[in-house]
């Protein structure tokens, strides 16, 4: 019996048992394959596509290094031709004629599979020459007519990308004689719509972008794909995996969030696959860590001030390499600024304080801290905060300069909203506009280091980036933008990338919108506008009282616990001296319903200081919980009829005679200490004959008001208590 090598149906052969090679083109190798590109200076851009490129191990040939550009600004101009006139100048010089020569853009381009796809993908096309493709003609229009049909797709040839053969590609530019400024789009455009020159050279199109993606005019067809740890471009339109994007006219913001992910940036089985250096062998490349100017900038009421310093002291970085200029724009902080500098300003190497009465304006203090590094060439970075940052990672100078980023912002975000220092994406006219994956990366399901258009508040920026590139002395001027808004846009018009990190959680910024400045501390109303702080003024009862280690009830049904920090003590005893306005300690009271107080005491009502809101916020979200866990089965709103704060001295009044509180439960919380503020003091109760000497400072007494637990307050012997006070209802 003879084998038949092939089986025959109508219209049809099917290969048996001959090898692939007998019915099928060979496979190129991928060593025949030769990346060329333009680049006359090194930008971000490059430095991605170059790591993009050594991902897939492409063999990349730069040309034009070193070089000036003389190919004018052909984003928004026609340009380019010195790209045409580099590639026929490297393509002479080339002697193997079966070479596969990729000629590509490189700063807006990143690669998203390797040289075996697109090889297999340029062989299928059964052309020598394949061009990308767009929707839209450019530069002229009015050659629209003359573009052949395409079966499917686009049908604009698009300069941006090509491959060919050697010899065919060589005999496409062999005529080229024009300007360095002229358009090469332009002139690849007429090859391809000159039917002779189209057949001899035997070029098509990628109009359904099998190979390459142009981005403009295509934004809403392209989409990530996640699959198997990896990340593709899937254009939609033609259900097709993309080789190449380029990020082509307009679209730079576009590839550099596509180019947050290719090639496999991150993937959701992976996370952020960037390369972690270690500190200590970072820092051991500079001998010495790197000096760094910080730029505070304070422009408006902030709480917390002495908080941001404290923090700023807790920076684990070494202080002798550390030169702070610090901008104060509000005569209201001045006492914050003056006393940190005071206590600390001799740690750093060098202190420049700009006071309000010297009249600079937030832009010019901004400029000045640019200029400053830019005019030191000791100065390596310069890290810009502003006071309403809250800096939680003590470690976050180290890791953005770790991060080698000539732009590198810590991610930092506001408490219950989506709100953060960075925009994912921009609108048509150039302001905020939200990306598909900023909700993620703010709220922490995407972690990684992300390209963004916008970075405020708080970042890090190279000396050497302020000394080459941004060397425009008036950067944050804009008659119609923000300051910020106009430095992040001289930063994108450099091709300068910036990006934002949220590989750690670095802390908060606060809201300052009702932050008023009338109080000596006015701090203490913010506690709940600005929760991510208030475990400087409180002691958040974290655990249960069970799990307390010292005896909660010292008398039957009265329980204490801790509340408050001594600094919350301390400023509550001192706003209540600085407002002043004491009762007399007598029954007639027109501050109480009635007029009338039946058991009186020298005190201040907290409504008095309009700080009754914040108080009930206070007892509902810290004392309340405690309460039902304490007496089960009660549950409390926490309102309240009267909260204040007493006063005892010896004489003044020392003490309170027996007496019922007008109370479902009262909370007593003891704002000094006893023994260095005063002696004495305390409370008992007569039923069940039980005294108690006066809670440590903080710490609050909570037992029922009416009917069982008749208490009177013990003699103040010396010095003077203060206790906070709450008759609490349901």
């Amino acid at each position: 019996m003879i084998p038949a090598p092939l089986l025959l149906i109508p219209g049809f052969f099917v290969c048996l048992l001959l090898p692939l090679t007998v019915c099928e083109e060979q496979q190129i190798s991928k060593d025949n394959l030769l990346v060329l590109t333009v680049a006359t200076k090194e930008t971000d851009g490059f430095r991605r596509f170059l790591k993009s490129a050594k991902h897939f191990n492409y063999t990349i040939k730069v040309l034009g290094q070193g070089q000036k550009w003389k190919g004018g600004d052909y984003v928004t101009a026609p340009g380019g031709g010195q790209k045409v006139r580099l590639l026929k100048t490297a393509l002479e010089e080339m002697k193997k004629q079966d070479k596969i020569i990729l000629f590509i853009e490189s700063y807006d381009v990143v690669f998203a599979s390797g040289p075996k796809e697109l090889l297999k993908k340029f062989q299928q096309t059964r052309h020598k020459v394949v061009f990308s493709s767009e929707s839209l003609i450019w530069p002229d229009r009015h050659m629209e007519d003359k573009h052949p049909h395409v079966r499917e797709g686009n049908r604009f040839l698009g300069s941006g990308g090509f491959i060919g053969y050697l010899p065919n590609i060589r005999e496409m530019v062999a005529d080229w004689k024009g300007k360095d400024n002229d358009s090469d789009q332009l002139f690849f455009t007429k090859i391809y719509i000159d039917p002779v020159k189209r057949k001899s050279i035997n070029i098509t199109l990628d109009s359904t972008c099998r190979m390459f993606q142009n981005l403009h005019g295509a934004l809403d067809e392209v989409v990530l794909k996640f699959e198997n740890g990896r990340v593709r471009a899937r254009n939609l339109l033609f259900d097709t995996l993309p080789v190449i994007i380029h990020g082509n006219g307009p679209t730079k913001l576009q590839i550099n969030y596509l180019g947050n992910y290719i090639p496999n940036t991150w993937t959701f089985e992976n996370g952020c696959t960037a390369v972690d250096f270690s500190i200590e062998n970072y820092y051991k490349c500079f001998f010495e860590y790197p000096m760094v100017l910080i730029g505070i900038f304070i422009q408006q009421p902030t709480p917390f001030v002495t908080v941001f310093f404290e923090r700023l002291l807790k920076l684990q970085y070494p202080k002798n390499r550390l030169k702070l200029l610090i901008f104060n724009q509000e005569v209201h902080h001045e006492r914050h600024v003056s006393s940190f500098l005071h206590d600390h300003g001799n740690l750093y190497q060098n202190v420049k304080f700009i006071r309000p009465e010297e009249g600079m304006d937030g832009p010019a203090s901004r400029n000045l801290g640019f200029d400053m590094c830019r005019k030191d060439k000791d100065c390596e970075y310069f890290f810009s905060i502003d006071i309403e940052v809250v800096l939680k990672e003590e470690n976050t100078l180290k890791i953005l300069i770790e991060q080698n980023l000539p732009i590198v912002a810590p991610m930092i975000t506001r408490v219950g909203r989506l709100w953060s220092n960075f925009w994912g994406a921009l609108s048509s006219d150039g302001y905020y506009a939200r990306s598909e994956d900023y909700v993620d990366i703010v709220q922490g399901r995407r972690v990684g280091v992300w390209n963004v258009p916008y970075v405020s508040s708080v970042y890090l920026v190279k000396g050497s980036l302020l000394r080459s590139e941004l060397t425009d002395s008036e950067l944050f001027n804009s008659h119609i933008l923000d300051p910020d808004m106009a430095y992040c846009h001289s930063v994108r018009n450099k091709g300068i990338f910036m990006y934002v990190t949220n590989m750690h959680t670095f802390g908060r910024i606060l809201s300052t919108e009702n932050y008023q400045t009338d109080h000596l501390h006015n701090d203490l109303w913010q506690i709940f506008e600005n929760p991510e702080v208030r475990k400087c003024l409180l002691c958040i009862v974290i655990m249960t009282m069970i799990s307390l280690s010292i005896d909660v009830s010292p008398c039957p049904d009265v329980y204490w616990f801790p509340v408050f920090s001594d600094v919350a003590c301390d400023h509550l005893v001192e706003e209540m001296e600085h407002f002043g306005q004491w009762s007399g300690g007598r029954n007639k009271d027109s501050r109480i319903q009635g007029g009338y107080e039946n058991v009186p005491t020298v005190d201040i009502h907290m409504n008095q200081i309009n700080f009754e809101k914040n108080w009930h916020k206070f007892l509902l979200e810290y004392i309340a919980p405690i309460t039902e866990k304490m007496y089960p089965g009660y549950y409390t709103k926490a309102q309240f009829d009267l909260a204040f704060i007493v006063r005892y001295k010896p004489d003044e009044q020392p003490s309170l005679r027996p007496h019922h509180d007008a109370s479902t439960f009262t909370i007593n919380i003891a704002l000094n200490q006893l023994g260095p503020d005063y002696q004495g003091g305390g409370c008992r109760f007569l039923r069940y004959d039980c005294s108690i000497k006066a809670p440590r400072k903080g710490w609050a007494l909570m037992h029922p008001g009416r009917l069982t637990h008749y208490h009177e307050g013990l003699p103040t012997t010396a010095g003077v208590r203060y206790i906070a006070v709450s008759f609490v209802d349901p």
